[in-house]
């Protein structure tokens, strides 16, 4: 399968890219900066230079044309403003999307964030003046992004949202639901969800929380329910 993975620099994106090029599949990161080009090629992906903030809807589904999932991955990072919340972690995937759509790609899978429909919609609002106004307008991007997905009846999508993201060593072992309890997750096993949900095509037009937990991640998302 070839898999395009929108924010392919990030550490779930390389994670995600080892374990499919170690599956025997094709992934292919997007990424603005050409020095990152190296750093996937270790992951065993292929880079595609692109600036999901400068381009268009029919230029990106020209490079997802024969794609058979994509992955949004993406986001402004912690040290970017407000601005690029919207038009990196909202508009970006909602660009994917459109151009998924346009090229014929059905299976998109969202890697969204916990509790993020809880925003404070008056914080929420540009210009963010703190720390914590930026936060609010980060989960504001991320929930109106799930929520745009939600409605494409055209798309086989799944939003992960997973908890406290850590860099330990995966596990192979989790708890999903609708609403889980707080907790973290190491971003190997979030990339390990995101992996099997497209390989075994399961989670399909489904958005759940994910947490670590005692539950084998194909188990858990085969007791997802459509």
């Amino acid at each position: 399968m070839r898999i395009v993975i929108a924010g392919g620099h990030g550490k779930i994106a390389q994670l995600l890219e080892r374990r499919l090029a170690d599956a025997g599949h094709d992934p292919v990161g997007i990424v603005r900066n050409p020095d990152h080009t190296a750093d996937l090629e270790s992951a065993g992906a292929r880079a595609l230079v692109l600036d999901l903030e400068q381009t268009d809807v029919q230029t990106l589904a020209g490079h997802l044309d024969g794609a058979d999932a994509v992955v949004f991955a993406a986001g402004g990072g912690g040290g970017s403003g407000a601005e690029r919340k919207l038009t990196i972690d909202r508009d970006g995937a909602v660009l994917l999307a459109d151009a998924a759509e346009a090229a014929g790609v059905s299976r998109y899978v969202m890697v969204s964030a916990i509790g993020t429909d809880d925003f404070d919609p008056e914080k929420a609002q540009l210009p963010a003046e703190d720390d914590d106004a930026v936060y609010q307008v980060y989960m504001r991007a991320k929930s109106e992004a799930d929520a745009d997905l939600r409605a494409r009846d055209g798309l086989d999508w799944t939003i992960v949202r997973p908890g406290g993201l850590t860099d330990d060593a995966g596990t192979g072992q989790v708890t999903v639901g609708t609403t889980v309890e707080r907790g973290t997750v190491p971003r190997a096993d979030v990339a390990e969800v995101i992996a099997t949900a497209i390989l075994e095509g399961t989670a399909v037009k489904t958005q759940f929380e994910l947490v670590s937990g005692e539950t084998p991640v194909s188990d858990a998302l085969a007791t997802i329910k459509y």
